[in-house]
């Protein structure tokens, strides 16, 4: 039976249009010059689109060249719609891309502009585009980077469920300490209720402190003694368990042999240089 799925991958990885596999390679990867060029330009269009959003932001700025920071928003917007297309047609599996992380990303990217034709304001969220800036490991191909940033992914999935627990204990610890505090100043001292109380809690226990509301009572700064104490040992907490975790998987074999190689089927990338199929749909490389 494996052995005839994978005969029906071949039959379709044969099937593929040659210009569909040239277009795959120059969109998708970046071993050779041309898929290389192609990343290189769509990183500097990323750049250079963000930082016209962030211009329109400013006053001087907009008010002398809003109209042409307009044309430039509509110019990028308009490439990065052709070229998302384009990756739709490129791979074998569409929604597999549409799907990922990668493919949100992308089409986040344009969506803002097009909405901002109904509605003020959304275009401000091309700032997403930043996001994209990561191909820039596949591209310069920094493997020890795409490693690290594997072993850092897989500690901090794996320390997913203690830091929810860890911080489901500090919400609780927030509202009792909250609650007293609102109790022992009350609304007379600036803490006219408890979810104000519990606000002043979360500043002080994360020991930022504002400074806009504070106890003037002897055991309200008791208190809020005790809570600057233990933000402390709160703030150790998380920072202990994601390092423990960094630790353990150290001992996870490394993808040192990463490669830019991205599946023609599914469009994902992370596979063994010596991979001859996708590790996450099967199909052929």
């Amino acid at each position: 039976m494996s052995s005839q799925k994978k005969d029906f991958r071949d039959i379709d990885q044969e099937q593929a249009p040659d210009w569909k596999v040239r277009m795959h390679e120059v969109i998708f990867e970046a071993d050779t010059p041309t898929g290389k060029l192609f990343d290189v330009v769509l990183l500097w269009a990323i750049v250079l689109s963000v930082l016209a959003v962030m211009l329109e932001t400013v006053d001087s700025v907009a008010t002398n060249h809003r109209e042409m920071l307009v044309i430039a928003e509509w110019i990028f917007t308009i490439l990065f719609s052709i070229e998302y297309v384009l990756r739709l047609l490129s791979v074998g599996k569409p929604m597999k891309y549409i799907t990922s992380f990668m493919g949100i990303v992308d089409l986040l990217s344009v969506l803002p502009t097009y909405i901002s034709l109904f509605v003020a304001g959304p275009q401000y969220l091309l700032v997403i585009r930043t996001i994209r800036l990561i191909r820039v490991f596949r591209i310069l191909k920094l493997t020890r980077y795409v490693s690290e940033a594997q072993v850092l992914g897989r500690a901090l999935k794996a320390s997913f469920a203690k830091i929810t627990i860890f911080i489901s204990g500090v919400v609780i610890l927030v509202l009792i300490m909250g609650t007293l505090m609102y109790l022992i100043e009350g609304p007379e001292h600036g803490f006219t209720s408890i979810p104000t109380s519990m606000y002043w809690t979360i500043v002080t226990i994360t020991t930022v402190g504002y400074g806009d509301i504070a106890p003037v009572t002897t055991l309200g700064q008791t208190l809020a003694s005790i809570i600057m104490l233990l933000g402390y040992g709160i703030i150790a907490v998380p920072t202990g368990i994601v390092t423990g975790e960094l630790v353990r998987n150290r001992s996870v074999k490394k993808v040192e042999d990463f490669n830019t190689q991205a599946c023609p089927q599914c469009s994902k990338e992370g596979h063994d240089s010596d991979a001859k199929h996708c590790k996450f749909c099967g199909a052929n490389l």
